[in-house]
Formats: C-alpha cells, sequence, structure tokens
C-alpha cells in the first residue's frame, strides 16, 4: 500500500472517487489527514466518509437482527433453513408466485429486505440477481388463475408456497414462513407474522417471488397490449381498472375477484369463499376486491 503522504498527493476529486465511490478501504491516519487539509473539499470528503462508515455499521447491525431467527435455528442444529413467502395476493390478474430460498449461515447482503419496501425496480433485479448466486439453493412456484379461481387465493397462496418448497434442489430441515404454515409439509416450520420484514431468508423469498411474477407479468403485457401490466403488474390501480371496463376481462382476469365478476356481469362471490386469511393476508384480499 503506498504511503500516506503519497495517497495525500493526489487531488481531492481522485481520493473522493476512490475512497467514497469505490469505497475502497481507508489507510489508517487519512481520515484525520483530511481534516486538517487545507485543500478545497478536504474536510467534506473527510466527514463524507465517516458518515458511509456509521451506515455500514447500521445495516450491519440491520442485517444481523435480520438473522435472528436463522441464528436461533443454526444454534439448534439446523443447517439448512429455508425462508417461503409469496408475491401477488392481491392482483386482479396472474397467478400468485411464491419464493423459497436456503441462504449460506450468516449471510449479509445489503440492501435485503421486504421486497414490498424497495421501491425500485432495478434494486430489487439486482438483489434477486445476487441473491440466486449466493444461495445454498433457491425455487419458485406459482398457483395459476384457474387454481385462484378454483380454491381461492389463500389456498391458492399456500399451493405455490407448496411447490416452491417442493422445487428446492436440496431439502431443508427448517422452513419460515411469512405468517402461515404451509399444509402437506413435513419438515419442522414457524410461521411469522410480518416475516419478511423480521427474517433475512424470508425476505430473500419475498424478492425471489415478487421479481419472478413481476418478469412474468412483462410477459403477459407483451401478449395483452393495452392493459399496462408492464406498469401496474395486474394490481388493481385505477388505470387497470379503467382497461378492465373498457377492454374487458382477458383469460388471465381472476374471475373469483368482484371487479373482475362487475366487468363480466356475474354476481359477487361469496366472501367466506375467501376464508381462514390470516391477519396478514386479509387486507390484501379486501384491496384486492375492490377499486
Amino acid at each position: 500500500m503506498p504511503s500516506l503522504e503519497i495517497i495525500l498527493s493526489r487531488s481531492i476529486l481522485e481520493l473522493r472517487e476512490f475512497y467514497l465511490e469505490r469505497r475502497r478501504p481507508v489507510p489508517k491516519g487519512l481520515l484525520e489527514a483530511l481534516e486538517v487539509d487545507t485543500r478545497l473539499g478536504a474536510h467534506q470528503l473527510a466527514k463524507q466518509i465517516r458518515g458511509r462508515y456509521r451506515s455500514n455499521r447500521s445495516e450491519g447491525q440491520r442485517l444481523h437482527t435480520l438473522l435472528r431467527f436463522e441464528i436461533e435455528l443454526w444454534a439448534q442444529g439446523y443447517s439448512l433453513v429455508a425462508g417461503v413467502d409469496e408475491a401477488g395476493m392481491a392482483p386482479l390478474a396472474g397467478p400468485v408466485v411464491a419464493g423459497a430460498v436456503i441462504l449460506p449461515k450468516n449471510y449479509k447482503l445489503r440492501g435485503l429486505n421486504d421486497s414490498k419496501k424497495i421501491l425500485d425496480h432495478e434494486t430489487r433485479e439486482e438483489l434477486a440477481a445476487q441473491i440466486k448466486q449466493d444461495a445454498i439453493c433457491w425455487s419458485f412456484g406459482f398457483a395459476e388463475v384457474e387454481e385462484i379461481d378454483r380454491i381461492n387465493i389463500y389456498h391458492a397462496g399456500l399451493l405455490a408456497m407448496q411447490r416452491a418448497l417442493q422445487g428446492l434442489t436440496c431439502l431443508p430441515d427448517f422452513v419460515l414462513v411469512d405468517a402461515r404454515k404451509i399444509p402437506h409439509v413435513t419438515t419442522p416450520q414457524r410461521g411469522i407474522i410480518r416475516g419478511d420484514a423480521l427474517s433475512a431468508s424470508i425476505a430473500a423469498a419475498s424478492i425471489i417471488a415478487k421479481t419472478t411474477r413481476d418478469a412474468h407479468m412483462l410477459e403477459m403485457d407483451a401478449l395483452y397490449a393495452g392493459y399496462g401490466f408492464a406498469s401496474h403488474k395486474g394490481y388493481p390501480t385505477p388505470e387497470h381498472c379503467r382497461a378492465l371496463k373498457e377492454l374487458g376481462a382477458l383469460p388471465i382476469h381472476r374471475r373469483s375477484f368482484g371487479r373482475v365478476r362487475e366487468v363480466l356481469g356475474l354476481d359477487p362471490v361469496q366472501s367466506e369463499l375467501f376464508g381462514e386469511p390470516s391477519d396478514e393476508v386479509a387486507p390484501e384480499a379486501v384491496a384486492a376486491h375492490s377499486c
């Protein structure tokens, strides 16, 4: 490593690019030297680097907290902990998709969070790509529109979770699930309310589910022009509701959902057909039936 004197001979612009933008390790004594450097921007650079340190520590603490359920299970001897979550309970169109992920022990990915809290599409895609690269194994499962209409959205979500779990190439010895428990699964499991915001494994699964479903709805946008699936992904936005009313229902619209039934001139479905939602699912189910 070059001496501190050589490093300080570089311009502030070069130092900013190297140590702030490229996040290279900062040599001992550099921050203190920048704080007494008389060049314009030196003090500000030192302040920004220290701010990065604080941000990194905070993110590290958040990610460690996000592993608390996994750490507890690892300590009990469960090596392969799978997280499972779904996406697409509320839309009027398209399948419900679940993701299943087994992360390496003590895995920390900067920015990992509940997919609903990651609003930027590109960030979600970048995180999904990294998770797929780093995970011990990962999978996804679909429950199609016909299945949603036949068994209801709540049970279709569970079906998609079953399929995602069955698609894993390695057998988990414990399963963490967002809010619910998956039926017909012999592996020990635990449902965690708001698990996608509390468990790293479930958060990773939520990102896989969300990005997989979004990609599918982009394909539907190319197949069905004029409905705007690329932007709203089938959710009951004003844009989607207008298109549904003006253009009519498609084969990928959920005929068990009130807004779609209204357009088709069908009687409303009795609310009990959507039975057994947990507290986590109920608000989405309600939203799905009103535009």
